[in-house]
């Protein structure tokens, strides 16, 4: 759905999206499993991994947890002059803990904590740097608003709003020369839901994200300062704190930059088959990530599948990583699980 995901309605991947969904939940558990590959055009052995998890505890509180495993598949190494320099498997992954609670019947807020794990450069040739896995904490703070209104006996429409600060926390470094901003971001969403009838129901939403990062800054090399770029411009990323950063993200930054916007929709017939699309639009002066996607989702009582496609679009400029790529994801519903006390029970 164009990645937008921030006020659509709850299950079990809102741990990634807006933790604070979970407390809004009308189901009691959940568990989704995700495969993604990674730059399926050019290489084979790329991909992501991410399980997710959650479980209330009362009709108030939601606990939950996920991991993300990013697998970058087999690096040879090479010097300058494209001499052998060794092989190296780099891997990444990031452990989540959430909690969301109930705040009033239709708003609901979430916190989840962040350990992240980043070995990118292992197996790398020592070149006088002396490279080490990367680790950080953060955090994840977010606010959920839903209100159902009844038009008739069979037709209703469901208003969801909600705000995401993701990724607030500490620099990651692999070296002792630099540390580097982990991906802060601002995330807002709307979404709307209109039940036409009993059979069928359509969700329009969009979001908008903005980064909390200090964009590049530029500067003209003079004499002596820079004698393989003396009198070009150089750019380079400022070695800010974490909240100046984020602030000098509106501040000290070109118009629009680190900011994208979602659109979907989505297509229910009798809450078991769905088909889904969207776009993706980033500016062509920060990134210029543009793509369209489609998808289609299947349930059946506690199992449900979805499959989704990205197409690029746009200028080419920036490919996506998952262009061309078929990703898929497993749903499980536990609370429609039902035991019955004897054999002549129906459950």
């Amino acid at each position: 759905m164009g990645d937008v995901g921030i006020a659509l309605s709850p299950d079990a991947n809102a741990q990634y999206w807006n933790v604070a969904k979970l407390a809004m939940s009308p189901k009691d558990a959940g568990v989704s499993v995700t495969y993604t590959p990674w730059l399926k055009d050019l290489v084979p052995d790329v991909f992501l991994g991410y399980i997710s998890a959650y479980k209330k505890i009362n009709d108030r509180s939601t606990v939950s947890g996920s991991l993300r495993y990013f697998n970058l598949g087999n690096i040879d190494y090479t010097t300058i002059d494209a001499t052998p320099a060794g092989s190296g498997k780099p891997r990444e992954f990031s452990f989540d803990l959430g909690y969301s609670l109930k705040l009033s019947p239709n708003l609901s807020a979430g916190l989840t904590l962040r350990y992240i794990g980043s070995n990118i450069a292992a197996g790398a040739p020592d070149n006088g740097t002396v490279y080490s896995p990367g680790k950080a904490f953060a955090a994840d703070i977010g606010i959920f608003y839903t209100k159902t209104r009844d038009i008739s006996e069979e037709r209703s429409g469901t208003f969801n709003a909600g705000a995401i600060l993701s990724n607030a926390g500490s620099k990651i470094s692999y070296s002792q020369q630099e540390r580097d901003f982990l991906p802060i971001n601002l995330g807002i969403g709307i979404a709307y839901t209109y039940k036409v009838d009993a059979y069928n129901k359509i969700t329009a939403a969009l979001d908008l994200n903005k980064a909390l990062v200090p964009a590049p800054r530029a500067y003209t090399a003079i004499d002596g300062s820079d004698s393989t770029n003396n009198g070009n411009v150089v750019g380079y990323i400022p070695n800010d704190g974490v909240i100046s950063g984020m602030l000098g993200s509106f501040t000290k930054a070109p118009p629009g930059y680190g900011t994208t916007v979602s659109v979907g929709g989505e297509y229910w017939y009798q809450d078991q088959f769905a088909v889904r699309a969207g776009y993706f639009y980033e500016n062509k002066n920060n990134g210029d990530r543009q793509y369209f996607t489609c998808g289609l989702g299947v349930k059946y009582q506690i199992f449900g599948i979805n499959v989704s496609y990205l197409i690029p679009s746009g200028s080419g400029v920036a490919r996506n990583p998952l262009s061309n790529t078929l990703r898929f994801s497993l749903l499980f519903d536990f609370d429609k699980l039902a035991f019955s006390k004897n054999s002549t029970d129906e459950g």
